[in-house]
């Protein structure tokens, strides 16, 4: 004979019905905190440029910013007074501006080597709005980033990503034709620069 005890139906119940409460309350505790971010991963491909000259690296320099001028804060703020009158005056026809520039060869004391380097942002507000009406995620591109930098044989050297090729990955005819036109306008300061 079977001599073990069974526990009680109602025992049974109220244990299934207490995980069941636990397992709703969990689940609406994660849906008001929110669910877990979804992550998207996509390769594409860039095409880097590099343009060389022999030309002293101060006098690049100095070429290059005297061709671009540096962004004026007040550009930014007509554009977010949408003042198109102002920020055309603003621009003065300049296809290009110079937003920051970071002194990127001095970090390299730190291990006793400084070196000539310069990063600069490069770019135009209001070309780059042209471009984040149609993508947003395209000003993650805007402004773009230019090294110039002299090499250990003494040349001066220019590196950039073509802007159609980064602003390309994003599928938008609108941003692309867009990006062309910084192609142009990009290649176009750095030679006057080397020139």
């Amino acid at each position: 004979m079977n001599d073990r005890k069974f526990p009680p139906l109602a025992a049974i119940a109220a244990f299934l019905t207490t995980a069941v409460l636990s397992m709703t309350m969990l689940a609406a505790k994660t849906a008001a905190t929110g669910a877990e971010p979804t992550v998207t991963r996509r390769t594409f491909q860039v095409e880097h440029i590099k343009i060389e000259t022999t030309k002293n690296f101060a006098d690049v320099e100095a070429a290059f910013e005297a061709g671009l001028p540096k962004l004026d804060p007040a550009m930014v703020k007509a554009m977010a007074a949408g003042d198109e009158q102002r920020v055309a005056e603003l621009e003065h026809s300049n296809p290009l501006f110079i937003f920051l520039k970071r002194d990127h060869g001095a970090l390299l004391q730190i291990v006793g080597r400084p070196r000539k380097a310069l990063q600069y942002d490069v770019g135009n507000p209001n070309t780059a709005s042209k471009m984040t009406r149609h993508r947003l995620s395209a000003g993650l591109y805007a402004p773009l980033c230019v090294i110039l930098y002299e090499d250990e044989n003494g040349d001066t050297i220019f590196e950039y990503d073509k802007p159609s090729s980064l602003f390309g990955q994003f599928d938008d005819d609108a941003v692309t034709a867009v990006a062309r036109g910084l192609d142009d306008a990009l290649e176009s300061a750095i030679r006057r620069a080397m020139e």
